[in-house]
């Protein structure tokens, strides 16, 4: 667990979610509370990913129906960007159901990860 008392420090990592849960298992319901846990961690970290991008199944976390919402709600507040692939949301019928976060395109977030220091994908 990291120090409370450590200050909160931002880097040039981020996060790609192609996915609304962790994992390939069987078992979706564990996949998506592992994918709330994992958010919630991020969010309480002392070191803040600069974005979370989301593409495929993983553009379902910005809607509120999503397990993990509210931490996606939560990381958004404390300033790091949530973007939505704008083509996986239209295929889904998601475009009006975003709440959290910026629908994006591929270019950006290509852009995004090409110019990150460190992409972690789940």
């Amino acid at each position: 667990m990291p120090d409370s008392n450590d200050t909160t420090q931002s880097s040039d990592t981020m996060i790609f979610l192609a996915s609304d849960i962790v994992g390939r298992g069987e078992d979706r319901q564990l996949g998506g509370l592992l994918m709330q846990k994992f958010l919630h961690t991020v969010g309480g970290h002392r070191i803040k990913p600069r974005a979370i991008l989301l593409m495929n199944d993983g553009v379902r976390l910005v809607t509120k129906e999503s397990i993990a919402f509210e931490e996606l709600r939560l990381l958004s507040s404390q300033g790091i960007d949530i973007l939505a692939c704008g083509t996986c949301l239209e295929r889904f019928g998601l475009t009006d159901k975003v709440s959290v976060g910026k629908v994006s395109n591929m270019y950006d977030i290509t852009d995004a990860m090409l110019k990150a220091g460190k992409v972690i994908s789940m």
